[in-house]
């Protein structure tokens, strides 16, 4: 089925045929597969990213009024095949190789453990509890080390969306014998990730299974991330022929004349609209026996740059995130929320912190309300805000009212409406929640000695 802008049309075997003008034979086409039909003009660029595309690919398409069209198709099923088969890029070892040598590690942390990646050595499971007199007892246990010399080796047979690598000699299992703690740690492509653990996994006692997400996979096409569960089919009108077909345009006209009476803007149409705003760019991966793990990035429509900045800083409009369990709602000059949705107990939510422009002012007497790097013209710019947003709900723990200090960080993406959110919890109830986006990046520069942001003039 293909979108065509103004409502599904069925793209029937009688209407489009099979065959292009190479005379090869187009694969059957399946209704599990959704199809949206663009009409960008003569000139536009293809897509350099998600689903794939050969200027060779196409196939012409005659109207009942004789509009000739030429019609991109995504390369889809088979021809994700045969771009494997043609690739002669790095491996997959190969593209890991900077993760590895560099000794970084990625962390993960929770209610109580924290975990600890240091990529092609270790797995690290801790908690740290200071007790009386300051000193800091840390309960521990490797979940596997790396036992071979060569991480990077290709494993034979892999026929999976991630690559995985096994680490093994971990901290020996009292409930198997005394065995080893043994790990796999599975890398998947994310074009927008940091090599964030996703998850960690407890598959049978002491075996691990550990996600991360990373983009430094995303060139091999076996790995490549699907940028959209929609596949455009882009169609070009042929000299001659109108940028859209007549019959469309006229439909598409007699549409919008039928919505015109539900136009009217009432306060709950706008709290719907606010809710569209929000859609989900995912990859589905099968890991091990589990159910399917979706990996997302909230991706912000419908409101022009201008439009997004005022709503965001006024803090009407919310950034909404986070992998796993809890997900977290920001909203500028206004709180901080961790909520978790479950059909059958509703919607679980946790007032992690509220805003104070007086607390927040004092907060930013004592730490660095704002960060920079040098420019290569040797100025400075923002590179970094942190906000304090307190009196939050009391942490049974501590007794205490939760904070939070939020990080807003620019970060270039190729889709510039794109989030990332995430939190961690160096202390107990006391959180570090990070926001990063290209909508960011356009407003850093404005913010004041305390880091308090307003719309660029």
């Amino acid at each position: 089925r293909g979108y065509g802008g103004g409502g599904w049309q069925l793209l029937r075997q009688e209407q489009c045929g099979y065959l292009a003008e190479s005379g090869r034979a187009l694969p059957q086409l399946s209704d599990d597969i959704p199809f949206r039909v663009n009409w960008p003009g003569t000139e536009f660029s293809l897509p350099t990213t998600g689903v794939l595309y050969k200027e060779d690919n196409y196939i012409i398409m005659t109207t009942v009024d004789k509009e000739k069209y030429k019609c991109i198709l995504p390369l889809i099923a088979s021809g994700n095949e045969e771009e494997e088969k043609d690739y002669k890029g790095p491996t997959p070892g190969e593209l890991l190789e900077p993760l590895f040598k560099q000794s970084s590690c990625s962390y993960r942390i929770e209610s109580y453990w924290t975990y600890e990646v240091c990529h092609g050595k270790h797995i690290r499971q801790y908690h740290e509890e200071k007790e009386t007199g300051q000193k800091i007892n840390i309960q521990e246990y490797y979940l596997g080390n790396m036992m071979i010399k060569n991480p990077l080796s290709e494993p034979e047979g892999q026929m999976t969306p991630y690559y995985p690598v096994e680490m093994g000699n971990g901290t020996p299992c009292s409930l198997r014998q005394n065995l080893p703690r043994s790990s796999t740690v599975m890398y998947i492509c994310h074009p927008e990730a940091k090599h964030e653990i996703l998850s960690v996994a407890e598959v049978t006692t002491c075996e691990y299974e550990v996600v991360i997400l990373t983009p430094l996979l995303c060139s091999h096409p076996k790995y490549r991330f699907r940028a959209s569960p929609v596949n455009d089919i882009f169609c070009q009108s042929l000299p001659g022929s109108p940028l859209k077909p007549h019959n469309l345009e006229q439909l598409e006209k007699q549409q919008e004349m039928m919505k015109m009476p539900f136009r009217r803007v009432k306060e709950e149409e706008m709290h719907s609209t606010k809710e569209e705003k929000f859609s989900s760019i995912h990859k589905p991966v099968a890991v091990g026996g589990h159910q399917l793990l979706t990996v997302g990035t909230t991706h912000i429509s419908k409101l022009t740059d201008d439009q997004l900045i005022k709503e965001f800083l006024s803090g009407s409009y919310c950034f909404h995130g986070g992998v796993g369990w809890w997900k977290y709602e920001f909203c500028y000059g206004k709180y901080v929320h961790q909520y978790h949705e479950d059909k059958e107990s509703g919607k679980t939510s946790v007032v992690v912190g509220t805003w104070s422009k007086e607390e927040h002012i004092e907060w930013s007497r004592k730490n660095a309300a704002r960060t920079y790097y040098l420019r290569e013209d040797g100025t400075q710019s923002v590179r970094m805000v942190s906000h304090f947003y307190g009196n939050g709900d009391v942490c049974d723990l501590t007794d205490k009212p939760r904070q939070v200090t939020v990080k807003l960080k620019c970060k270039e993406s190729d889709s510039p409406h794109a989030v990332t959110i995430y939190m961690l919890e160096p202390h107990s109830c006391q959180y570090i929640l990070g926001v990063e986006s290209p909508v960011i990046c356009k407003i850093l520069d404005t913010a004041d000695e305390y880091g308090l942001l307003s719309v660029p003039s």
